[in-house]
């Protein structure tokens, strides 16, 4: 296995190296796809069917439009079992699941890896905005945040390994959205001005809950929303349509603000509180994996973000083992949520992160 983890897609040389590059019909993989052809390597890309009713006519056009070779994976069962069942068990045991951090290191990076190996490629890359180094002196590899700050994905990829990041090749690391758009459009790519999704793949456009509905009836029963202090203020609908910090959707009367700071599965019930009552000073955390160390230090002062959108805060984290972690925020931070994922900084670099409990 050779060092090749350049910091920028301009230090992309590809010199015959054959890469498998996930497409999905955006302008991202496309783009990133573009980028390392022009870089001389050898593209072959991978479409992955992940559910029922997708369509890949735009990444065919794309890999047509390229000329390169591309091979369609149906991995819809394999996907229904492990991020599908997963969503639909978090929120029934009152957590708030994050299919997509899930999918990108048990599904794509996953099958890539698998297609890879069969096909004696060298590196693997996705339209991910995200950066990778080697680090000679711990000896790791490195994952980084993009240096568009609001398109950066790292947070997304914090679970893959440090034999997945060894092949991961991400050649839009270093560049904006807008810059992103601009290739697209002026190599007239069929995509190029294609929106982005925004929604979880699997919904189709429903409610979330609208798919909970359909898919797990069984366990969606009413029960009672109390105060902080026991008292019985009114009834929920069922436990998975609720989450942490949630005020819409609750229908109480009354002249505060109202918030879900607590979901309690074995006696079926919502706990609501004002405002201050969301406000957490510490989480736990497990299944940590861990990129920038090996064993990391017991105790050590980290950036740290507790849902993709939330703003990185600093915060002490206390190594428990290495799968399980303390966070003592500086601040107080609102709606930790269990279910979500915390990913921690050092700087631009990812340490980790796990599963906040």
């Amino acid at each position: 296995m050779g060092v090749f983890s350049p910091n920028s897609a301009a230090g992309y040389e590809g010199s015959g190296r054959r890469v498998i590059v996930a497409i999905s019909g955006g302008v991202d993989s496309s783009v990133a796809a573009m980028i390392l052809k022009s870089k001389g390597f050898h593209v072959t890309g991978v479409i992955l069917k992940i559910w029922e009713g997708f369509s890949s006519r735009d990444a065919e056009s794309v890999a047509d439009f390229l000329d390169i070779p591309y091979h369609i994976i149906d991995v819809t069962d394999y996907f229904r079992n492990e991020i599908v069942n997963y969503f639909i068990d978090e929120y029934t045991n009152g957590r708030t699941p994050n299919p997509c951090v899930k999918c990108n290191s048990d599904i794509k990076f996953r099958y890539l890896l698998d297609i890879k190996r069969e096909l004696k490629a060298d590196y693997i890359a996705t339209g991910h905005y995200a950066r990778t180094s080697f680090d000679s002196v711990r000896d790791r590899f490195l994952l980084k945040k993009a240096l568009d700050d609001t398109k950066d994905q790292s947070y997304v990829l914090h679970r893959l390994t440090q034999h997945t990041l060894s092949f991961s090749l991400f050649p839009l690391g270093d560049l904006s959205k807008n810059q992103v758009r601009r290739a697209a459009s002026e190599a007239n790519i069929p995509v190029a001005d294609k929106s982005e999704s925004q929604e979880i793949c699997f919904l189709s456009g429903s409610s979330y809950r609208d798919f909970l509905r359909t898919r797990n009836n069984s366990m969606i029963r009413p029960g009672p929303i109390l105060d902080t202090e026991g008292n019985i203020i009114g009834e929920h609908c069922g436990l998975p349509f609720y989450t942490i910090g949630q005020r819409k959707g609750l229908d109480l009367r009354g002249p505060e603000k109202l918030y879900v700071v607590k979901i309690d599965v074995v006696n079926n019930s919502i706990i609501v509180g004002e405002k201050k009552d969301l406000l957490s000073g510490t989480l736990k955390a497990r299944g940590i994996n861990w990129i920038a160390y090996r064993t990391p230090p017991p105790e050590i002062r980290l950036g740290i973000k507790i849902r993709y959108n939330a703003k990185e805060v600093p915060g002490l984290l206390i190594r428990k083992n290495q799968d399980m972690v303390d966070v003592l925020f500086d601040e107080p931070q609102r709606a930790v949520t269990p279910g979500q994922f915390v990913v921690f900084y050092e700087g631009d670099v990812v340490v980790g992160g796990g599963t906040i409990v």
